[in-house]
């Protein structure tokens, strides 16, 4: 009961992967941490769950590339806490025409880090993955730091570690209302609290919370299919052969990618970075027409250039996107009230990022100089969400 009484250093809205690794930070500076989750954990409602995510370190922005250096160090680092293997080292494979202008940044991005990586020529990717076709002549970068994060599992961890840290986690308890001020009050289903300062990383559920505050973001919310597809001879993409992930840029309107059998038994992940509006309430509605196209994409790419999968997906299960215009995070103060502080829009990127998102957003809550320039991430680089709109 000491503890609802107290008042907090930080209160942490959502208990996703943002949110988690924000309260891991702030109890490892033994700061009073209260991680706060609507669902009762763990839930598949938001964008953190399921068993995979891919980690790169291939990106077109310099600073993403500069960030996961650190994010590297941190998910080794928790892992050699939990004693529990988190990340699976493939490499990840950048699959495109050679004149792709995002391919051909992302290369001079890796040579500009000096970043070890490959370029493969058609003939060189054949014999590297024989079971790719090549429907167009495509090249690869391979990116051999890539790999393979376990979602679940580091969802699990950090939450255990938190408490063991001496923070707080409750689930099953619905923010209702946010008195902002100094201390910030924070009411939910159950019971209120109070804190220094505040850190909403609430996901599809951001702009819900932030409408009482007076401001808006320009976050669109997506319903994503992720489909799983049954391998016609068990083993030929799975992790023992090899396989890496992958990434297929310029393949079809919207960015492809797949991760190596593992999770699910003889069933690879090849998903469509995209998505159908869908109202993270109503996430498990019925498929719309859209959602129907999207999976027809990935019949056809599957079909064309990954022969030893079947053509339809095995199982389909679904998660939501937040997305910025931008597909940049947003990482920043509330315009204001400076002790809410924001980490919103990761546009299905985000998970790998968590490490360094977590330190940022701890330290702009502790009004500390931030380890990384935010100018990427501020809400001001929307037009009209000054503080004149609020």
């Amino acid at each position: 009961m000491a503890f609802q009484e107290d008042l907090c250093d930080v209160i942490v809205i959502g208990a996703g992967i943002q949110g988690c690794f924000t309260a891991y930070h702030m109890a490892k500076h033994r700061k009073k941490v209260l991680l706060l989750e609507q669902f009762f954990l763990p839930h598949s409602r938001g964008s953190s769950h399921g068993q995979s995510r891919i980690i790169r370190r291939a990106y077109p922005e310099d600073f993403y590339t500069q960030m996961m250096d650190e994010c590297y160090q941190i998910w080794a680092q928790l892992e050699q806490e939990a004693g529990t293997q988190l990340h699976r080292q493939t490499g990840l494979l950048l699959l495109g025409m050679k004149e792709h202008p995002e391919l051909q940044t992302i290369q001079a991005t890796l040579s500009r880090q000096g970043l070890e990586h490959q370029c493969l020529s058609s003939e060189e990717l054949k014999r590297h993955c024989p079971n790719i076709w090549l429907t167009r002549g495509e090249v690869g970068l391979l990116d051999k730091s890539g790999g393979v994060l376990y979602a679940d599992k580091a969802l699990r961890v950090l939450q255990d570690a938190v408490r063991q840290l001496g923070g707080m986690v409750h689930d099953g308890e619905k923010v209702m209302e946010i008195k902002p001020g100094l201390p910030v009050t924070v009411k939910t289903t159950s019971r209120s609290y109070q804190a220094k300062s505040l850190v909403i990383t609430a996901g599809p559920w951001t702009n819900q919370l932030l409408h009482p505050l007076g401001i808006q973001l320009p976050l669109q919310t997506l319903r994503i299919n992720v489909c799983y597809w049954c391998e016609k001879v068990p083993g030929s993409y799975g992790v023992s052969q090899a396989f890496p992930c992958f990434l297929g840029l310029g393949l079809a309107p919207h960015h492809i990618y797949g991760l190596p059998a593992g999770e699910y038994p003889g069933l690879m992940k090849v998903c469509y970075h995209h998505g159908n509006n869908a109202d993270p309430e109503e996430r498990d509605c019925p498929s719309a027409f859209s959602d129907i196209q999207d999976v027809q994409i990935l019949c056809r790419f599957v079909q064309d250039h990954l022969p030893d999968l079947e053509p339809t997906p095995a199982i389909m299960e679904h998660c939501m996107y937040t997305n910025t215009p931008d597909k940049h995070f947003i990482l920043d103060r509330h315009p204001k009230y400076d002790n809410i502080v924001i980490g919103a829009g990761f546009s299905g990127h985000g998970f790998k990022l968590s490490p360094v998102v977590g330190k940022i957003l701890y330290e702009l809550s502790m009004k500390l100089t931030p380890s990384y320039d935010l100018t990427p991430f501020r809400i001001s680089r929307f037009p009209g969400l000054g503080k004149a709109h609020l």
